[in-house]
């Protein structure tokens, strides 16, 4: 029996899972867990890279006891935008900062200084978003950062991690656009553009797509580890691209296949399309649209939402008042409490940086003349209801710019759990809703592997092997009234500013 193993490193947390053919099925094992999340140091956030390296070789040396010679390869997805930069000896200078560092307040708006803003985007395609590697490039060149002068390479984590595991120093395809470094038309790094911002354009190296075997396991990994000499694949590298390499929808062109629209649920919500070309115009920029690699020759037309982040930073701030309480708790208290009490806009800056959420939502609320959410199920109601709501506001984008209704909606990922915010997403989009799977980045991840390998054809038959193996779960919309009376608002409170 032939197993790949996957390594999928979210920003809460991290797993080593298993994946094996068998009965014409896929099956999973996690072998794996740990947890993630920023390390502050002074002013500073950071993530703990090398615990990170850790926990990858301990998830190394517990599969190669659990599967032996069966096990064939590793493959690596993470979070998108940070990054490593390597000396010119290859050591790692300093811990990768979190994308949520304040370094790059301002970044933006100094960048836009010295490339229009419109030159940007025209180049890359990519949403604006300060945690962009490109403004913490830049806050680095601002600072005269002497790392930054150090380096001779740049790497975004999954490639980091695959410079461990094989020894080659490559950026692939999907993690690489998400930097805004890179020109989609030009199928390579804007080096004249990040020139012109003062970052060296030297750093950035070969790009390789998914599916590219880089070697293998390195000897002395394998010797630690206890494993077989595996072939080290870059599989889809970013965590998005895996997961929707693995939406169970049905081959292209096929009369089953109707147009639908992806929301990868979880720290963040990502939404969109999957194209073959980037959509790259006036009006994807007036909306903030990203064009991100996928899998295969696509792009992932889509939009970043700050989605469960902001649950997550509520649970951890009643934690650390003395009331720890279950994401289920949660969202129990919230489908009890009164709907449509206070909205708050999801993209608001404030709700960027790690603190006290529940205050900043009470804020917002405040601050907009809206009744201020005082109990724990009011609250995350408001955040729930109002992701639902920017759901739809970017689903009406996507339908705009595409020319094409969206009748549809997959929605995988961790978050596609919360059976609350599923029924809200149909309730306030007007569309079926369809969850799973859960485990979709591992899954992407591990298909990729075993196309890269031949024991899968295509993505067609990646994905009809994920339809036959993981059950899905449909939410049809009601009480559609309601919620356009609410979208009013919501619509009302999303000013202009708030791209």
């Amino acid at each position: 029996m032939t197993r790949f193993l996957a390594f999928d490193l979210g920003a809460e947390s991290g797993r080593a899972v298993v994946g094996h053919l068998d009965d014409d099925r896929l099956h999973l094992e996690e072998i794996h867990r740990f947890p993630n999340g920023p390390v502050q140091v002074l002013d500073s956030l950071y993530w703990d890279v090398l615990r990170l390296w850790s926990e990858i070789k301990q998830g190394l040396a517990l599969a190669a006891k659990a599967c032996g010679d069966s096990l064939v390869s590793i493959g690596v997805d993470t979070w998108g935008v940070d990054f490593g930069l390597l000396a010119a000896d290859d050591t790692l200078l300093g811990n990768p900062y979190h994308y949520r560092d304040r370094r790059t307040d301002g970044m933006m708006d100094l960048a836009f200084e010295i490339v229009p803003r419109t030159t940007l985007y025209e180049r890359t395609g990519i949403q604006f978003m300060q945690l962009n590697s490109l403004y913490q490039l830049l806050a680095m060149a601002r600072a005269g950062s002497p790392l930054l002068a150090a380096a001779r390479t740049f790497l975004n984590m999954p490639d980091l991690f695959n410079f461990w595991l094989s020894g080659r120093k490559v950026s692939e395809f999907t993690i690489a656009t998400t930097s805004q470094c890179y020109d989609p038309r030009a199928g390579d790094w804007a080096r004249d553009l990040v020139d012109r911002l003062g970052i060296p354009a030297h750093l950035f190296g070969e790009i390789v797509p998914p599916g590219t075997v880089l070697g293998t396991l390195l000897e002395a990994v394998a010797e630690e580890t206890g494993c077989r000499p595996l072939s080290v694949i870059a599989s889809a590298g970013h965590d998005t691209a895996a997961a929707v390499a693995a939406v169970p929808v049905a081959a292209a062109g096929a009369a089953a296949r109707p147009p639908y629209i992806y929301l990868s649920s979880g720290t963040w919500s990502l939404m969109g399309v999957e194209l073959t070309e980037p959509i790259i115009n006036a009006r994807s920029l007036a909306y903030n649209m990203t064009n991100e690699g996928g899998v295969y020759g696509t792009f992932r037309f889509l939009r970043n939402i700050m989605g469960l982040w902001l649950v997550q930073e509520c649970r951890r701030e009643w934690a650390r008042a003395g009331d720890s309480l279950t994401y289920d708790d949660l969202t129990h208290l919230a489908a009890e409490a009164p709907p449509f009490g206070s909205l708050i806009v999801p993209g608001d800056s404030r709700f960027l940086p790690p603190g006290d959420m529940p205050a900043r939502i009470q804020a917002f609320c405040r601050q907009t003349g809206q009744p201020v959410p005082e109990s724990k199920g009011a609250i995350i109601r408001c955040v729930l209801e109002s992701l639902a709501l920017e759901y739809r506001w970017v689903a009406e984008r996507l339908v705009e710019i595409v020319g094409h209704p969206l009748p549809t909606v997959h929605i995988f990922g961790g978050g596609s759990r919360n059976r609350l915010l599923n029924q809200f997403a149909a309730d306030a989009t007007g569309r079926t809703v369809i969850t799973g799977p859960v485990e979709a980045t591992a899954i992407g991840n591990l298909l990729v592997q075993a196309i890269a390998l031949g024991y899968l054809a295509n993505l067609d038959e990646g994905r009809a092997l994920v339809r036959r193996s993981f059950p899905v779960e449909t939410y049809e919309p009601h009480d559609t009234a309601a919620w356009d009376e609410a979208y009013e608002r919501y619509r009302n409170l999303r000013s202009p500013q708030i791209t």
